[in-house]
């Protein structure tokens, strides 16, 4: 029989489909229960009013749509809202929703904590539980797109997030397995109806499932680069050890022939003294262009000012340091834009995200015991 507690949210279209006819209903029926949960954001089967009541009977003794519990909910100034959603056993997850004149951005969290443990990031410093679950994954997305459209009274057939981008906490691609059936919701005509240009996973370069996204469900990328060198990304993402450079690059060239963009988007968090100088700039050119590793890599970069918080040791880099740093990169030919800092009044900007987490790896005991050396570069007078 099927277990009491199915949280529909964990399905996507096809495995819904499965699980309607595993109670002997035709699969359509699949499709209209996932309009309504996804389109319309219910919750109650009695309100699914084009479903036989034997369904909605059936479904109510044997299934549910789980939310998660919202601990916390924060507006800044600008407009950027974060939620803090309970995820059980003392972990917590954040959101951050992101509106722009000409879009809507939400930015989502796939795992409790993060086991990459980057020197610039709140997360990675909060150590590691454990991954999301699917429902867990896409019930941020739910619960944002339908407070947000009652708050904001937004017309029946409108979205209010038109993109997703998975760069909240955690490292996406270590949690793949739930990571590709949210993403399909996300796309699924009959959920989001988002765009694969318009959804994009951001990794820290687990080249492996790169390869996989490649292959299963390729939406946008972007990949958090943030050094030009081996020697100096070692210590700044922990990840590059065991996938260098030269692999890394080779996979986003190869992930280019079946992405929905032209291109790769390269994150580059700019930490004063440390990645910021003339040198590391020009280092990139050579590293993306045709003499480069993997040969040329159509790409961006997106330039982002570090958010400081006391455990790193690590600095902003200053406005004039990213002007200078992005006009070697365009006039070197590559497009470069810097990423406006939204929600640090909240601490909901880019790096900041932090939760609580029941950290299973002493992520701070270790960061703490073996501080980051880096060779900080000679600037020019």
């Amino acid at each position: 029989m099927t277990d009491a507690t199915t949280n529909l949210l964990d399905f996507d279209l096809e495995a819904l489909s499965a699980y309607c006819e595993r109670l002997g209903e035709k699969r359509f029926r699949a499709v209209q229960l996932f309009r309504w949960i996804h389109q319309r954001g219910a919750r109650d089967f009695d309100q699914m009013s084009d479903l036989a009541k034997s369904l909605r009977a059936k479904l109510a003794g044997c299934a549910t749509i789980r939310p998660l519990p919202v601990i916390s909910e924060h507006v800044s100034a600008d407009g950027t809202v974060k939620w803090l959603f309970d995820v059980g056993a003392g972990n917590a997850v954040e959101s951050v929703f992101i509106p722009e004149d000409d879009r809507g951005t939400l930015c989502v969290s796939s795992q409790a904590g993060c086991a990459v443990g980057c020197r610039f990031c709140s997360t990675g410093h909060q150590g590691f539980s454990r991954n999301l679950s699917t429902g867990e994954i896409l019930a941020q997305l739910w619960h944002a797109e339908h407070s947000l459209r009652a708050r904001l009274k937004t017309p029946a057939g409108e979205r209010v997030i038109t993109n997703v981008v998975m760069m909240g906490m955690g490292e996406p691609l270590q949690n793949y397995g739930a990571l590709v059936p949210a993403l399909r919701v996300m796309l699924d005509d009959h959920g989001y109806g988002l765009s694969r240009r318009r959804v994009t996973v951001s990794t820290s370069g687990v080249v492996p499932f790169m390869e996989r996204l490649r292959e299963d469900l390729p939406v946008a990328l972007a990949v958090s680069l943030h050094a030009p060198d081996d020697a100096l990304r070692d210590p700044l993402v922990p990840l590059n050890r065991k996938y260098p450079l030269a692999e890394l690059l080779a996979a986003c060239k190869g992930y280019l022939e079946r992405a929905p963009r032209d291109f790769i988007t390269f994150e580059y968090c700019m930490l004063d003294g440390v990645n910021d100088g003339d040198e590391q700039a020009r280092a990139l050119l050579a590293l993306v262009g045709p003499k480069g590793p993997a040969g040329r890599v159509p790409c961006k970069f997106n330039l982002i000012p570090f958010n400081p918080f006391p455990a790193s040791g690590l600095k902003r880099s200053s406005s004039e340091r990213v002007q200078a740093f992005a006009k070697i990169l365009i006039e070197g030919g590559i497009v470069t834009t810097v990423r406006k800092t939204r929600g640090d009044d909240i601490d909901a900007a880019c790096g900041q995200l932090a939760g609580e987490v029941q950290d299973r790896t002493r992520a701070a005991e270790r960061m703490t015991r073996a501080p980051v050396q880096v060779i900080r570069p000679v600037r020019p007078a």
